[in-house]
């Protein structure tokens, strides 16, 4: 497997076009009623744009990737942008991070360092960070069947070029089908899973459901509102793309709506996610021209994803590979019961104070804290 090393040096040309189009923008009007209920406040959205142009800096995002070993490589046809540093520690353990929509390889930038250079008593890993086909650097599927199945064998050839005949993985939103789809088709090469948090059907017939269990089902009828998104992404994403591809802010809305939702905060997103955050990871998908690309994952897998989450295992879909959990502040947050009828070999369960949907990017302490711990489990046999 040919590895090409791999620089981010996007031309000033682009980045003034940008800036341009963010000047340039035909706003709404505000919404009918206060707060979030409608979507991003035009305050909240005109405040962002003023900053993206007056004082954010990509060029800042570039300095720190250009202190990480990135690579493209060809797999299955496709040439793929990955993250790649490895650890000093003999004893380390391959690991691929996943990450999902509206997200990126970036979520992971504060936790590669904890985790291929830890303490002397934490377990070490080397660490690799694909970028999803259609997703960031990584080339652009231009026919169907790039699905959470393909990228999941896709990713066991990646590790097997990379020269790791075992290897852990770990990721949230398309990371975990995609983690856990690793661990069905590569199970002789997977020494365990660290999920957040594990994709599994409640059973709300129990007659005995705790208090938790009983928020996790109150969470999943009341997210069907904000749901929306999935649907257009799974039936009409060229559609979308025209929107998403011509106008940066309409872009960012569309990203930092969810990316407001579903973060840990007390009311104000940027509690959770700092501006900056924010912007590295819709300029990203600017840059790239990925607002299309990234969204018909959904036309290819969100169904196989929503069966899981509604329905009883088949017997194949049951994972034996060792698993652990996190279950941080998000939805759905499933009971460990619950999971252990898809995931059969769970070792470890832990359910963070802070964190969101994103909990890398919103605490990467508490993240590394629940991985290692996950592989302390896993790997202790």
């Amino acid at each position: 497997m040919d590895l090409l090393p791999f620089v981010v040096d996007v031309p000033e040309p682009e980045l003034d076009d940008l800036r341009r189009r963010v000047r340039a923008t035909r706003w709404p009007d505000p919404a009918t009623e206060p707060g979030w209920g409608q979507g991003v406040p035009l305050g909240a959205m005109q405040d962002l744009a003023r900053y993206w142009v007056d004082g954010y800096s990509w060029r800042r995002l570039e300095r720190r990737l250009a202190e990480l070993e990135q690579v493209r490589v060809r797999v299955d046809g496709l040439d793929l942008h990955v993250l790649h540093v490895r650890s000093a520690r003999p004893d380390a353990t391959p690991l691929v991070l996943t990450h999902g929509w509206p997200g990126s390889f970036l979520e992971f930038l504060d936790v590669v360092g904890p985790l291929t250079a830890p303490p002397d008593d934490e377990p070490a890993f080397h660490v690799v960070v694909p970028s999803l086909p259609g997703y960031g650097f990584s080339e652009r599927p231009r026919a169907p069947g790039w699905g959470i199945g393909r990228i999941a064998r896709a990713w066991a050839e990646l590790m097997a070029g990379l020269g790791y005949e075992r290897y852990g993985a770990a990721g949230g939103d398309w990371g975990t089908s995609i983690s856990t789809l690793l661990g069905l088709q590569d199970p002789e090469h997977v020494v365990g899973l660290h999920l957040t948090p594990p994709l599994v059907d409640p059973d709300p017939a129990a007659d005995d459901l705790t208090e938790a269990e009983r928020a996790d089902l109150a969470a999943r009828e009341g997210g069907v509102e904000g749901s929306a998104y999935s649907a257009v992404h799974a039936t009409r994403p060229q559609t979308l793309a025209y929107g998403l591809t011509d106008s940066p802010v309409g872009l960012a809305a569309w990203m930092f709506e969810k990316l407001a939702a579903w973060s840990d905060h007390g009311g104000d997103p940027l509690e959770a996610l700092s501006r900056d955050q924010v912007l590295d990871d819709v300029t990203l998908y600017w840059l790239t021209g990925t607002a299309a690309s990234s969204t018909r994952l959904y036309a290819a897998s969100i169904r196989t994803v929503e069966r899981w989450m509604t329905t009883p295992p088949r017997p194949e879909e049951v994972v034996h590979v060792p698993v652990g959990a996190a279950i941080f502040r998000d939805n759905p947050r499933p009971s460990q019961r619950w999971a252990q009828r898809r995931y059969a070999d769970i070792r470890y369960w832990g359910t963070p104070a802070r964190g969101g949907h994103f909990p890398a990017l919103e605490q990467p302490g508490l993240y590394v804290d629940e991985l290692r711990a996950s592989f302390r489990a896993i790997l202790a046999g």
